[in-house]
């Protein structure tokens, strides 16, 4: 049966238009939103009346009711992916307030205004899909990233919380957390300075920089493939209540889990201690 796609975050070389192209690759039809829709007209126009590009800021909760309501015409959501998002660095100590706020409003809050706008005609249907992007900084912090890490294991305890409250409506619900991956979001720390309150931040967030200029064009993952993994676990049955995207995130994803795991087993008999006596 064919599947009506709602995505946001589609700019061209990032997840959003990956998760376009491989539902479209398997029949379905897709509501890609972006900031800058000009950008993805010419893509579109090949593929005829199964694409529509809507303009959509996700952090303005009028364009995101305006733009659930285009996808609600097109046919309604039976899949939303949740892709829009960015990470700023800095310090945790010396980051601004306005862009810790934006970078919440970004990837958190907006997460929650689409999920929220896009419910109502799930429940209505009986069923759909919702996939929320987080990160593998979502699972394991990633210092110079603390905020950005902060955003996302936000993103995180939400899916799981949601996910349970809308499987009565036979919604299902999915975190993805994707590692180094060949997008375009690398390209743009080339040309943003590193902008520190405190001097003696810099040393580490310049080294944070550097990096990941370097690593730019040489991500090991593949965003088409990756798209393709997601929609596959979606497939399966049951289906991952989260999916690690990459060999280098599932690597650093398993090895925090099972360092955590250790290290609140050292400590059972204080954790247990805490409790009253028994009697």
């Amino acid at each position: 049966m064919t599947r009506n796609y709602f995505i946001t975050g589609g700019t061209p070389g990032g997840f959003g238009m990956a998760f376009a192209e491989a539902a479209l690759e398997a029949g379905d039809r897709v509501v890609l939103t972006a900031r800058r829709p000009a950008e993805l007209h010419t893509w579109a126009r090949a593929y005829g009346d199964r694409v529509r590009v809507v303009p959509l800021d996700v952090t303005d909760a009028d364009q995101v009711r305006e733009a659930v309501a285009a996808a609600e015409d097109f046919g309604g959501i039976d899949v939303l992916v949740n892709n829009a998002g960015r990470g700023w660095y800095g310090s945790i100590e010396g980051m601004a307030d306005s862009d810790v706020r934006a970078m919440f409003e970004l990837n958190f809050f907006a997460v929650l205004s689409v999920i929220r706008a896009a419910l109502p005609g799930m429940r209505a249907r009986g069923g759909g899909w919702i996939v929320n992007m987080s990160s593998v900084a979502g699972m394991s912090g990633v210092t110079g990233f603390g905020y950005y890490s902060a955003t996302k294991f936000a993103v995180e305890s939400v899916t799981e919380v949601l996910r349970e409250e809308v499987a009565p409506f036979g919604i299902k619900v999915m975190a993805v957390e994707p590692g180094a991956f060949r997008t375009r979001a690398y390209a743009g720390f080339a040309d943003e300075p590193v902008a520190e309150s405190l001097v003696e931040y810099r040393p580490m967030l310049e080294a944070v920089r550097d990096a990941m200029v370097a690593q730019d064009g040489a991500q090991p993952g593949d965003p088409r493939r990756g798209a393709r993994a997601v929609i596959a676990a979606m497939a399966q049955d049951p289906p991952p209540r989260r999916l690690v995207l990459g060999g280098d995130g599932f690597d650093v994803v398993v090895a925090t889990l099972e360092s955590t795991l250790a290290e609140i087993r050292e400590y059972e008999a204080l954790s247990r201690g805490a409790d009253f006596p028994a009697g």
